[in-house]
């Protein structure tokens, strides 16, 4: 579910869906006096039932666990079937489902009644072809070309059962749907929680900046040509959502400005441009706390070295550019960086609370195989640990995402300005206490970046935002398809590495509060052993030193793994293949 007014509604809703369900029901078997009318008769009755296009959208724990689930910069409890040699396959496939299109596609048909004003069906029928796009949009980035279908179809239509169409087609129609929903949508909301003409635009330059650089760089799909088409495209929708100046970068609340955003039981609204609500009073919270501390429900997501390395210092300056970076420990690593580190990691100052007092949190080694375990979506209360109890709403769009789109399109474009980075990438690392950069567009390319992770990328300008995207959207379920649009889909190979340990049975203080909390032996551990610290056996696979009695923590490295360029588009699932032959199976899958 969504928003809290859908549950006051919910009852009413279903039943109105039951007339919708089967227009020949509808028509032939009436069984009480209520018929379409009372759906499309009335604005109460459309929006109503275009409340029920919302749980299309990310359920309330989904964004927080996208990344987790695979990704680049993030180790987990054990590597996704998804990169293991053999181990998914089309059998495993999932995502061909299409009842939520028909719904949509039943009110966009039947949205029609004289008797609403032809301006408020507009506006509802904008929100449904806002959501019709949302769903092939997901389509199209997991399956490529798929069926098209604009109308409902009968049980007997033989559309059921057609061939997949272009992804041009599919792309165009979902560009047309947005711009029609962009310019008839007239709701307004203060809560965050509904479909605005600005949540609009900002979603199309999401599509538009995926699909524009997915053309450029996967050049297999023969579709560059019209690459800057999309760009062009993504940039102006991002550029309308900045010159309409609802909302801005929240700076309000000093070194949480951005922390508050992931942390804030109502969305951060000036920033926030739609978010997953929470409501005690009807039950719905989230589990991102039990998720992100626990040693046994989540996947124990925690950042690599290899990212955390991209966080640049206070002063502007590259971390990987200081001589002994290599070996710097944890406590000293992460000592005078960009102030998003400090709000997206446990680290130095950071409290948890506890029966109502704070105390020191460094890393806990019982959830991080690196060190780096991050906070950003966490409560720091720990009563919020044991269960689906936080109360914290989850942003699926806020306006850093749209700067970021904006300066990407433009860059990719080959036209951007200083005004541009000033205003976009300099005005996030602004907030985020970076003193210097933030004005021009940078010069030199950063190695670091061109070795670890963008070989072919020799302009800086598009190296540096996609540092800042990285940093800046982490765990907020973009990176995955970051990389598919980058054709970089191979960085999910990268080494699970983790913090410097520069000797054996030496314990570590890693917030450096004076009280040691971690040591790493091989074998035995030493002893006499301290009160408080944690000992961590790194003799062998899956968890252990680079170097043998020191180095870098490297876990999983015993599991084998594997990418191949087909694995951008994901199998159509075998069952519906043997159902419709038509639909020919995405090549590598067969």
């Amino acid at each position: 579910m969504f928003t809290p007014f859908k549950y006051s509604i919910l009852a009413l809703l279903s039943g109105i869906l039951l007339l919708t369900s089967c227009t020949k029901q509808l028509e032939q078997s009436p069984v009480s006096t209520a018929n379409k009318d009372a759906v499309f008769g009335s604005e109460d009755g459309l929006k109503l039932y275009t409340t029920s296009f919302y749980n299309i959208l990310p359920d309330i724990n989904n964004i927080f666990r996208q990344d987790c689930n695979l990704s680049d910069f993030g180790a987990v409890t054990s590597v996704p079937d998804f990169i293991r040699p053999g181990a998914y396959t089309s059998r495993q496939g999932s995502g061909w489902t299409w009842t939520d299109l028909r719904n949509i596609n039943y009110f966009i048909v039947n949205c029609n009644n004289p008797a609403v004003p032809l301006s408020v069906r507009e506006n509802y029928i904008g929100i449904a072809r806002f959501f019709r796009a949302y769903f092939y949009f997901e389509k199209v980035k997991r399956f490529g070309d798929v069926p098209w279908y604009n109308k409902p179809l009968d049980v007997n239509d033989p559309d059921l059962y057609k061939g997949r169409d272009p992804r041009t087609l599919i792309m165009d129609s979902v560009v047309a749907d947005l711009d029609y929903a962009a310019a008839k949508i007239t709701t307004d909301d203060a809560t965050r929680s509904l479909i605005t003409k600005w949540v609009v635009l900002g979603f199309k330059s999401r599509v538009c900046l995926f699909e524009g650089t997915f053309r450029k760089y996967q050049e297999s799909f023969k579709l560059t040509s019209s690459a800057n088409k999309f760009l062009q495209a993504a940039s102006d929708a991002a550029n309308a959502v900045i010159t309409g100046k609802k909302f801005s970068l929240n700076n309000g609340s000093g070194n949480m400005s951005y922390r508050n955003l992931f942390i804030s039981a109502s969305p951060v609204a000036n920033e926030i441009m739609l978010a997953n609500i929470t409501s005690a009073a009807l039950a719905k919270t989230n589990d991102a706390n039990w998720y992100y501390t626990s040693a046994t429900y989540g996947s124990r997501f925690n950042f690599t070295r290899t990212f955390i390395n991209t966080y640049l210092n206070i002063d502007g300056t590259r971390f990987t550019d200081k001589p002994g970076y290599q070996t710097t420990t944890f406590v000293n690593e992460t000592q005078n960086r960009d102030l998003r580190l400090q709000q997206t990691i446990r680290m130095g100052g950071y409290q948890r609370v506890t029966n109502g007092t704070s105390i020191p949190a460094p890393p806990v080694f019982s959830y991080t195989y690196t060190g780096y375990q991050p906070i950003k979506w966490c409560l720091d209360d720990m009563y919020y640990d044991a269960g689906s109890l936080n109360t914290n709403s989850i942003s699926l769009m806020r306006y850093a995402e749209i700067l970021l789109n904006y300066a990407e399109a433009q860059a990719e474009l080959g036209v951007i300005t200083n005004a541009d980075w000033a205003a976009t990438v300099g005005a996030l690392r602004s907030r985020a206490g970076i003193t210097s950069g933030i004005t021009n567009l940078p010069a030199v390319a950063d190695t670091y970046l061109q070795t670890n992770y963008f070989p072919a990328i020799s302009d800086p300008v598009i190296l540096e935002i996609r540092r800042e995207r990285g940093i800046e959207l982490a765990l907020e379920g973009f990176r995955f398809y970051d990389l598919v649009r980058w054709k970089r889909g191979d960085l999910l190979l990268k080494q699970w590495n983790g913090m410097y340990v520069p000797a054996l049975n030496v314990p570590m203080d890693l917030n450096g509060d004076g009280i040691l909390d971690v040591c790493f032996y091989r074998n035995t551990p030493p002893t006499p052993q301290v009160t408080g610290v944690t000992y961590v056996n790194v003799t062998a696979d899956p968890q252990k030193l680079s170097d043998g009695d020191h180095g870098e923590l490297h876990w999983s490295d015993n599991i084998a793994r594997d990418w191949q360029d087909y694995k951008y588009l994901y199998p159509i699932p075998y069952s519906d293949i043997q159902i419709n032959p038509k639909l020919k199976q995405n090549d590598g899958w067969q």
